[in-house]
């Protein structure tokens, strides 16, 4: 009976919660190019703040738990679709699909705190704080460029490869999670700025007389 009302609670969570760029999705569409540059948001991932010294006892506990924490600027760690993403030496964004988050019958961020356990460190349900914008196709690494200073060709930003930057003045974490497909972890205040700059930058590919 219980489990019968947590799974309406969550359908209710699911009918009334509304993503940071949603007021954008018609726009995402329509401004998308197919076979040059495609954009959408990938709502309500599960995310999860660490902060733990890798190489602890708590660390390698977490580590155990998430398929292994980076170890090093840019490096992504993980476990089928749960990642963690290297943002300093001691501090990790797991980002898991949005159904491991307890509040949506999964049990991720409880699971993470228990493994830290009495350790020196902390774990911060962020699922709430970014949203993920995801960018894909052959133009997308050019449109990034347009308003990113990171070198992003491939031998330098390759795929599996996480950085926080800033793409057209916003901060944001950038990740690269196959050849021409980029996602982009803003917080959550900054989405609808962000989203309207990528459309804007796109703009430009759906000329016909663009190569």
């Amino acid at each position: 009976m219980a489990d019968t009302a947590a799974l309406e609670n969550a359908k209710k969570i699911l009918t009334l919660r509304r993503s940071p760029a949603s007021q954008l999705a018609d726009a995402f569409q329509t401004g998308s190019i197919r076979g040059a540059v495609e954009l959408r948001e990938v709502p309500f991932l599960t995310m999860a703040g660490i902060r733990v010294d890798p190489s602890g006892d708590a660390g390698k506990r977490l580590g155990a738990l998430t398929g292994g924490l980076p170890a090093s600027s840019g490096e992504v760690r993980g476990r089928g679709e749960t990642a963690a993403l290297w943002l300093g030496p001691a501090e990790f964004l797991l980002v898991a699909p949005a159904e491991a988050h307890e509040d949506l019958g999964g049990e991720l961020p409880g699971a993470l705190v228990e493994a830290l356990g009495g350790g020196a460190g902390q774990v911060v349900d962020l699922s709430a704080n970014r949203t993920t914008l995801e960018l894909s196709g052959p133009k997308a690494r050019a449109v990034l460029e347009k308003g990113c200073s990171l070198d992003l060709h491939p031998r330098v930003f390759a795929t599996g490869t996480a950085l926080s930057t800033e793409i057209g003045g916003i901060p944001a974490v950038l990740w690269k999670t196959a050849d021409q497909t980029y996602r982009i972890l803003p917080r959550a205040s900054f989405a609808e700025f962000l989203g309207r700059w990528l459309l804007d930058a796109m703009r430009e590919y759906a000329s016909t007389e663009v190569p």
